[in-house]
């Protein structure tokens, strides 16, 4: 057991630990990151599978996430586009195929209204409420117990319509029924992306991705950290001075292969693995609370490699949309410069549970099945064929992110990143702009270090 001393120790090497350890490094602080897995990134993993390199997690980077795009550019790290040429494809609730152009879904005139006056409420609310502080709203404790799915029905008897909006939050973003989480849930993940109509855009929320991959994002700060980043050093135990103790007297980490005494501890894993950790003494009541009413959501992210993106020959983009499909959306996710055709598509909350009760081939078949539904029975016969199941994962638990149950965020959320004496909390799954992305990860590892260093220097 190696025994270190330092004035930060980070639990967690993904991008907002690594942030916030770079960060206070470059301020001068002495700093070691421990990390339960035996690679850095956390949710984000770029890996290649039987000859293809595959973005296992977390991808994307849309226009309006800066803090990613400046750490991209500070990284030596480009961005190519999505391809997103050509027809779309949509199903209906009855499972017709319908091709189109442009954002809306193809649908009937009084479902496209209903869908339109849907996401202009929600736009409005979004604005109104805003993601820094959303539990501070008047109208928090209202919009906070009252689930999505039923406040979308109080607002329209339009089904269609209502599972069509649902769509973009529930198994496109929290990856949850839309009746387990509240509108208030609902609101913050649109203000995060500035807008409702943000996230019904998947050619702004989809825009561009990394050349080589987002992991190298964690990859290149870790280099930055040299041999203070610790792996396969699950940590079991943080000793902390309690709440009657001082802050001033610091923290220990204890590790499976390091034990490290510092000032300041940052708890950077998200917040259903807080209690993978020992505390002693306990933390106080309000924590044990809290964090019981957090929880991640369950997708399954789907990766089809094929010879050739043979959807482009017929004048298709690859991205395909129906709310009442096992796969409720595919997309073309090519390499940069890579002559095969990759397609990924997700399977979330309630039917991912139902083809986790298939066995694997049944399950491929199913999956393969609904995606031919969009692309044709080319999709059949991938050459690749790869299932990331984050909720398998021993130090993840799901995906995307977490997300709080009904009455949990207004209830809890203006304590969510406070710390608790000499420890801090840092994830995407507690930001405001940027919740649940990579950019959220790195904004708040930005402002924990800020808050560390001034702690330190007072």
């Amino acid at each position: 057991m190696e025994h270190l001393e330092r004035d930060v120790v980070v639990i967690g090497a993904g991008p907002s630990g690594l942030t916030a350890a770079t960060e206070l490094q470059r301020a001068g602080l002495s700093v070691a990151v421990l990390e339960a897995r035996d690679r850095v990134g956390g949710r984000t993993w770029t890996d290649v599978v039987d000859g293809a390199m595959l973005e296992i997690g977390g991808q994307w980077v849309s226009p309006d996430q800066t803090a990613l795009l400046r750490t991209l550019d500070r990284l030596g790290l480009e961005t190519f586009s999505r391809y997103r040429d050509g027809e779309s494809v949509y199903i209906d609730p009855q499972g017709r195929r319908t091709r189109y152009t442009g954002e809306m879904f193809p649908v009937s005139e009084e479902t496209e209204r209903e869908m339109n006056k849907l996401i202009e409420s929600l736009d409005k609310l979004a604005a109104e409420i805003g993601a820094t502080e959303p539990w501070a709203h008047p109208r928090a404790r209202e919009l906070d117990t009252i689930s999505f799915h039923h406040w979308l029905r109080q607002q329209s008897a339009d089904e269609e319509a209502c599972n069509n909006i649902g769509l973009f939050v529930a198994g496109g973003m929290l990856t949850k029924p839309a009746h387990s989480f509240s509108v208030l849930q609902a609101v913050l993940m649109a203000a995060s992306a500035g807008s409702f109509s943000n996230l019904v855009d998947d050619g702004f929320i989809l825009d561009k991705r990394v050349v080589g991959g987002m992991q190298q994002v964690s990859q290149r700060l870790a280099e930055e950290l040299g041999g203070n980043v610790f792996l396969n050093s699950p940590v079991r135990t943080l000793r902390w001075p309690g709440e009657d103790g001082s802050a001033a007297q610091g923290v220990t980490a204890v590790s499976d292969t390091v034990t490290v005494k510092a000032r300041y501890a940052i708890m950077a894993v998200p917040p259903n693995l807080y209690s993978r950790v020992w505390y002693e003494p306990p933390l106080p009541r309000r924590q044990h609370q809290m964090h019981q009413h957090q929880s991640l959501g369950l997708v399954i992210k789907v990766h089809a490699v094929y010879g050739t993106p043979f959807w482009r020959e017929e004048g298709l983009s690859g991205t395909g949309f129906g709310a009442a499909s096992l796969v409720q959306e595919v997309y073309d996710n090519t390499n940069h410069g890579d002559s095969r055709g990759t397609l990924v598509g997700f399977v979330s909350d309630e039917k991912a549970d139902a083809v986790f009760e298939l066995s694997a081939e049944e399950r491929r078949e199913a999956i393969l099945a609904s995606i031919a539904s969009y692309l044709g029975e080319k999709a059949l016969t991938p050459e690749v064929y790869y299932e990331s199941d984050w909720g398998s994962e021993e130090w993840t638990r799901g995906a995307y992110a977490s997300s709080y149950d009904l009455g949990g965020l207004h209830r809890y959320g203006k304590d969510q990143l406070k710390p608790v004496g000499p420890i801090y909390w840092s994830c995407s799954d507690l930001a405001a702009e940027g919740y649940q992305h990579v950019d959220g990860a790195i904004r708040v590892g930005e402002a924990t270090a800020a808050a560390i260093i001034s702690a330190a220097r007072s």
